[in-house]
């Protein structure tokens, strides 16, 4: 196959649609092109680099390139490189040549992968051809097709694929029977997606055993739902996701109002997913990942940041900081979350709407002017923004509002009680300046970023909140014992959700003056102090690593609320004199 030389662009009205974070049919297709330019590059360099490299018990790879040159003319080659799981291969293998990516998988067994990627190819050419590929613990995968099973003693193996007159057969079993798994494919009218549950290189970071979804019948009917929804919510869009994404990865179901889900900029219309609560959940993962898909693609043609320094930042979604890069794919992804739940009028969807609205739109203030974003890199964050700006004065439901307005404060509260750390100097000063009952001056400087490790997921408290309005008698049913149902959960968390703060308050404040106070608790007794109208609210969610640090230094002795009314006059003061030197 030859890949003729040109440069890829895309129109000005592609551009301009991905910038504002959505997508036509038209401009899927144009990245579709670049990203099989993409993918040949990478391919073209793993061979290069692969030269020299031992081929262990299978045949050169220049024997596995001619039989994918075969299958070209009926384009079959051209559906399988486009698979999706071959661009993580060839970045994976290609980074195994140049020593910067380790595996236990030996070498050879991953460069020669390319022979199951040519038979794959060749098989739905309808070719005749021999040809041997790896057995990966047991598996003899054919990418985009399905696996064989091949019990045998060795964890890492060959197995020979023919195919003649009688049939394709893999170590002389043809395709069919219990040996054989063949991936499903997910039909809906006007979409479909394979469901791969065997291909090595689905898990999108390195290899990974098959794991055959034998029974797709759930798979199916959610897929079928969650298809409805997006073509009944904005048909365009879902035409452009039905021709982006062509492979959906069935990972095991998570907790409820948990999803896991995963994309990679080097598996082009990839999603993975967790068995989904219902096809609107599975909906709403779908546009997550199209969004992290068309961006990489986008990144892959122009350049939106050049961040060379090791600088993390808050990501109103994630429980760890993230770096720069990481941050614009969650705005862009939220983005398109924001948007997906704006359609939803119920009481779940109003909730998911004013939580990512207003966290997107502070990731979105806080990343216009970081260091490292280039002029598009400004141009995109100021095309979110002035999208997203009229959705923050969308009505809502007064509940739902404030149960948003709950969920944002725990988060970035508790995100800085886990990674930010206060000068220790700064510390004491002001611990001694209120052991002699002096008033507390904030410290001048910002606190420094030292990422802590999360005893809970910081979205335990959202959770909770989720159950109470999508739920409310399964909610009554966790009451007791929440942390048996929400990973996590105490019953002060559902005291708070519940509009019992003042008890919340009363446990969160027994357990810090017992010196039990994790970030958790710390920024639990600020949502109850706050609901109760007290100032301490005000000083433990704004500073909570502050008001941590100087009781830990004051040796637990100071009482909790104290402090953090003690926090809250300080920062008032420090806004009234930044205000009198912005006048002046």
């Amino acid at each position: 196959m030859r890949e003729k030389s040109h440069w890829h662009a895309l129109c000005p009205g592609s551009f301009d649609e991905l910038l504002g974070g959505g997508s036509g049919s038209a401009t899927v297709e144009a990245l579709w092109a670049s990203e099989r330019s993409w993918r040949l590059l990478v391919v073209r360099a793993l061979l290069d680099s692969a030269a020299s490299a031992s081929t262990g018990p299978l045949p050169p790879l220049t024997d596995g390139w001619r039989l994918l040159a075969r299958a070209t003319a009926q384009r079959a080659a051209e559906r399988v490189l486009s698979y999706p799981t071959v661009g993580v291969w060839a970045a994976h293998t290609l980074r195994r040549l140049r020593g910067t990516a380790e595996d236990e998988t030996p070498l050879w067994a991953e460069t020669g992968h390319l022979h199951a990627i040519a038979a794959s190819a060749a098989v739905l050419a309808g070719l005749e051809f021999r040809t041997v590929i790896p057995v990966r613990r047991n598996w003899a995968v054919l990418p985009a097709i399905g696996a064989m099973r091949v019990p045998g003693p060795e964890t890492w193996s060959v197995a020979e694929v023919t195919s003649s007159r009688e049939g394709v057969r893999i170590a002389g079993h043809p395709l069919t029977g219990p040996r054989w798994h063949a991936l499903t494919e997910l039909r809906a009218e006007g979409c479909a997606l394979m469901l791969d549950h065997t291909d090595p290189y689905r898990a999108l970071r390195g290899a990974a055993s098959a794991e055959p979804v034998d029974d797709t019948a759930d798979w199916q009917g959610l897929f079928g739902e969650a298809w409805e929804i997006l073509r009944g919510t904005d048909a365009e869009e879902a035409r452009a996701l039905a021709g982006g994404l062509v492979a959906l990865v069935p990972r095991p179901r998570a907790e409820r109002f948990r999803p896991h889900s995963a994309s990679s900029g080097e598996a082009f219309g990839a999603a993975l997913a967790s068995v989904p609560d219902d096809g609107e959940q599975l909906a709403a993962t779908l546009v997550h990942e199209f969004q992290h898909n068309k961006l990489s693609a986008f990144m892959h043609l122009y350049t939106l940041h050049e961040d060379r320094s090791a600088q993390l930042h808050y990501a109103p979604w994630r429980d760890d900081p993230r770096p720069l890069g990481g941050l614009l794919q969650g705005v862009y992804a939220f983005f398109g979350v924001t948007g997906f739940w704006r359609r939803r009028a119920h009481l779940l969807g109003q909730f998911e709407f004013a939580l990512w609205r207003t966290q997107t739109a502070h990731a979105l203030s806080g990343i216009g002017t970081a260091v490292g974003l280039t002029d598009l890199g400004r141009r995109l964050v100021a095309e979110l923004s002035a999208r997203l700006g009229p959705w923050l004065h969308e009505a809502v439901d007064d509940a739902v509002r404030a149960a948003a307005e709950l969920a944002v404060a725990d988060h970035r509260a508790t995100w800085r009680a886990y990674h930010l750390r206060p000068d220790a100097q700064e510390v004491r000063a002001m611990a001694e300046a209120w052991s002699r009952g002096d008033s507390l001056v904030l410290p001048a400087g910002e606190p420094a970023l030292a990422p802590g490790l999360p005893g809970r997921g910081f979205d335990t408290r959202a959770v909770l909140l989720r159950w109470l309005l999508a739920d409310p008698a399964g909610f009554d049913r966790l009451r007791d014992d929440p942390g048996a149902t929400v990973s996590g959960a105490r019953p002060e968390d559902v005291a708070l959700v519940t509009g019992r703060e003042a008890e919340a308050l009363r446990t969160c404040h027994r357990r810090i003056v017992r010196g039990d106070g994790d970030p958790e608790t710390w920024v639990g007794l600020g949502l109850g102090a706050r609901a109760a109208g007290d100032p301490a609210g005000a000083g433990v969610l704004a500073h909570p690593e502050l008001v941590m640090a100087l009781h830990a230094q004051l040796g637990g002795r100071a009482d909790p609320l104290e402090l953090g009314r003690a926090v809250a006059g300080a920062d008032t003061a420090t806004r009234h004199r930044t205000g009198a030197l912005g006048r002046l």
